[in-house]
């Protein structure tokens, strides 16, 4: 398949990979990223064509393999490249990559003001002002971590795979850690979506969800967000998209 862009999404546990056009996604494929070596990524790419990379990268080992499987092709997301909005922030250049894409996306596909939260092995909740600047955001830890952590931490407490649970009154010890996974999970979202409120100026505030987790974790909650699922992709195609200008 031939496209304008290859766009590349490094997470911590997992590489996401699209080929789009300056409109729309067109292919997607994902894999590992512990271990990611040149021979892996040209793999993946086999039968893929396109004229142009763009990157956002939580992993800097990783990065620097598909900088040196791709060269001048990439372009590598940072603070200070051409995205759409600017950034109002003390240290610009320890954002994350990935978290600036999506700001980039919640600007031109959803509006502004707003709040993204990305569900990750950390989740993220990035803010966009009413004038286009990423302006800052709060880091919790990821579902899977807390689960995974009770789990490792302790003697007899299983690891559980994550859904949402039948009862609030757990009858199992699985049933327990779901309850407590969902209902607490979701408290502690609404509770900074809260938090967040009383600092940004009154009025309607974009919300939208992104991430492994996004789905079924706002599908219970009382407050309306959007998911977007390749909101992190679409923030590098539009990244993509800029830098041809």
């Amino acid at each position: 398949m031939n496209a304008e862009y290859l766009l590349i999404d490094v997470g911590n546990g997992r590489t996401k990979l699209a080929l789009a056009s300056p409109e729309a996604l067109l292919d997607r494929r994902d894999c590992p990223t512990p271990g990611l070596d040149p021979g892996a990524v040209r793999a993946i790419l086999n039968g893929w064509d396109f004229r142009r990379a763009v990157l956002c990268s939580v992993v800097p080992a990783a990065a620097a393999v598909f900088r040196g499987v791709l060269g001048e092709k990439m372009t590598e997301l940072r603070h200070d490249t051409p995205m759409g909005i600017g950034v109002r922030y003390p240290c610009p250049e320890s954002i994350g990559a990935d978290r600036l894409a999506n700001a980039a996306a919640l600007a031109h596909l959803h509006g502004a003001p707003g709040v993204v939260i990305d569900f990750g092995t950390a989740v993220t909740f990035d803010i966009l002002s009413a004038d286009l600047h990423y302006i800052g955001g709060v880091i919790a830890p990821g579902l899977r971590l807390m689960t995974d952590y009770l789990h490792e931490r302790t003697a007899l407490l299983p690891k559980v795979e994550l859904h949402e649970p039948e009862c609030a009154i757990g009858r199992s010890t699985v049933q327990a850690i779901l309850a407590g996974a969902a209902i607490g999970y979701r408290g502690m979202i609404q509770g900074i979506l809260d938090a967040l409120r009383k600092e940004l100026p009154q009025g309607p505030v974009h919300l939208v969800a992104t991430g492994g987790d996004a789905g079924w974790i706002t599908a219970g909650m009382a407050e309306p967000i959007i998911v977007d699922p390749d909101l992190t992709l679409h923030g590098l195609r539009l990244v993509g998209n800029l830098a041809a200008v």
